[in-house]
């Protein structure tokens, strides 16, 4: 399903127009970015959490050439989902 097709099932199930819709999914997307970037976790009960996780720096190989490479430490974005939405993809 694509950002499109979920507006638009959004839009049908709430009776609203796609532009709204589209502004609600927007708004969520970016309110769960901004908690995240802020370091802070979201937690949407049944469905799952969000958070930040942790990457330590590494070392790595160049597929092409195999020369080794530094990949540093980073943070990365993790889902967890919820217990009524594993039971529901069962």
């Amino acid at each position: 399903m694509t950002k499109a097709n979920l507006v638009e099932k959004m839009a049908r199930d709430s009776g609203t127009s796609k532009a709204v819709a589209e502004k609600a999914l927007n708004s969520l997307i970016d309110a769960i970015t901004k908690t995240l970037k802020k370091g802070n976790k979201v937690a949407l009960v049944g469905f799952g959490s969000f958070s930040v996780g942790k990457r330590k720096a590494r070392t790595g190989r160049n597929p092409q050439t195999g020369a080794t490479i530094k990949i540093a430490a980073r943070k990365v974005p993790k889902f967890s989902a919820g217990k009524t939405l594993k039971d529901a993809v069962k």
